[in-house]
């Protein structure tokens, strides 16, 4: 992460002319109830909208909002939109975050440098109004650093959402690297974490970890760890014809969906090789703002492929969003060293989509049996035209049936949107009680 003093003022710069209106906030108003404070300092990919969806959730409760993010999302839709509505009970409060003093331990980990960028998200926040609860969207930024660092929101309640806990996984039965020595220094953090001073709650997407903590002794001194499911919005299946004929696609092809913030770890560049080999294989479609070596390999490879592809590399708004869910015949989830939980399988899931999943992580705990669609051990182009294959079998065969769907199947089910906002609804109520 680059923090040099220069950059930062050349940043600041650069953003400062895209920043939304804010309307001045005074500290002294309605002190009493105060404001829940939403930090999120990333709004790349979903991020954004877990910090928009937590919003929502509370201001629905009767309260009032501010999303405090870095300054170089002033830009960002979600900004923008926020600065323009003006509504009195929702605030967008983009900062400079990263300017922070590097002292020995934060120039040596990152975690430290991060539990210092929020500290000085709050500190502003707190001088401009009065903060009565923080919620944390992404609380992996600095959760290990709790222990020995403690609270970066001072004597001020809050309430975090992990979701990328991978120490646990060896112990309940998921597919992730096995660091013995890492996982268990995790584990010990963790366990000092969830006793930290101000942290009403932890909440996770990732369902193995509450049983998890709460076999363990730490759990009995701790704060409460629930579950939340990882939302998708209960959106209406647009028709597959007119969806296509307004992204402008063939309507007789098979189309395969990449979505999301595209970069190497999702797989693209060994699914686009293995494609190339394969002059019936899907169509691709990739959805979602590329980083720039990615971009860099698609410019360069995309030629090889039998079917032109559809390619947007932009912001993806809910509309078209939609039409990509309803129009694709599968989504790709061939990920690489991702061990979380992803939305795009819950967002495959409503739509009814098979995919292409990697056996690791969450991901493949919840694809394992084959029945969303055929799992992948390895990138190798071997297993990926073995998973190619087996889709085309579904597409030729009968249609899957999803009742009586097993345990871990049906908890996608509870993936909804206003699941996920009783979830923060009910932490909220409990932190004020």
């Amino acid at each position: 992460m680059e923090l040099a003093t220069a950059r930062i003022a050349e940043r600041s710069a650069n953003t400062a002319a895209s920043a939304p209106h804010v309307q001045p906030l005074s500290a002294a108003a309605d002190a009493e109830h105060g404001w829940i404070a939403i930090i999120e300092s990333n709004f790349s990919g979903h991020r954004w909208r877990y910090a928009e969806w937590i919003a929502q959730a509370c201001i629905e409760a009767g309260e009032r909002c501010v999303i405090v993010t870095d300054l170089a999302h002033a830009g960002h839709p979600l900004s923008q939109r926020i600065g323009a509505n003006g509504a009195p009970n929702l605030r967008i409060m983009p900062i400079e975050m990263r300017n922070i003093a590097l002292d020995p331990l934060r120039r040596a980990s990152a975690y430290a440098r991060l539990h210092a960028m929020f500290a000085r998200a709050y500190a502003h926040v707190s001088r401009e109004l009065p903060v009565r609860l923080v919620i944390v969207p992404y609380v992996d930024y600095f959760l290990y650093t709790l222990g020995w660092l403690g609270s970066p929101f001072g004597a001020t309640d809050w309430i975090g959402l992990t979701m990328g806990a991978t120490f646990h996984h060896a112990q309940v039965g998921v597919r992730t690297p096995r660091r013995p020595l890492v996982d268990y220094a995790k584990r010990r953090l963790f366990a000092r974490s969830m006793r930290v001073r101000g942290l009403r709650r932890l909440l996770t997407i990732d369902p193995t970890l509450p049983d998890w903590f709460a076999r363990t002794r730490a759990a009995r001194h701790a704060a409460p760890l629930d579950y939340v499911a990882d939302p998708f919005p209960d959106t209406p299946l647009e028709d597959p014809a007119r969806a296509r004929a307004r992204l402008g696609l063939d309507p007789r092809a098979r189309y395969l969906l990449v979505y999301g913030a595209i970069s190497e770890r999702k797989g693209v560049c060994e699914l686009v090789e293995a494609l190339a080999h394969d002059a019936t294989a899907p169509t691709l479609a990739i959805a979602g703002q590329q980083d720039p070596e990615t971009h860099a390999f698609l410019d360069a490879h995309l030629s090889r492929l039998a079917h032109a592809p559809l390619i947007l590399d932009r912001f993806i708004d809910e509309e078209t969003e939609r039409l990509l869910f309803s129009a694709c015949d599968a989504v790709w989830l061939g990920y690489r060293q991702h061990y979380g939980m992803s939305g795009v399988l819950v967002q495959a899931y409503r739509f009814r989509k098979p995919v292409i999943a990697t056996a690791d992580g969450l991901i493949g705990w919840f694809c394992r049996d084959g029945r969303l669609g055929p799992c992948i051990d390895d990138l190798s182009r071997a297993s990926i035209a073995r998973a190619l294959d087996a889709l085309t079998q579904r597409w030729n065969g009968s249609e899957v049936a999803y009742a009586n769907a097993p345990a871990r199947e049906s908890l996608l089910a509870r993936n909804t949107l206003d699941q996920f906002k009783r979830s923060f609804q009910q932490a909220v109520a409990a932190a004020r009680s």
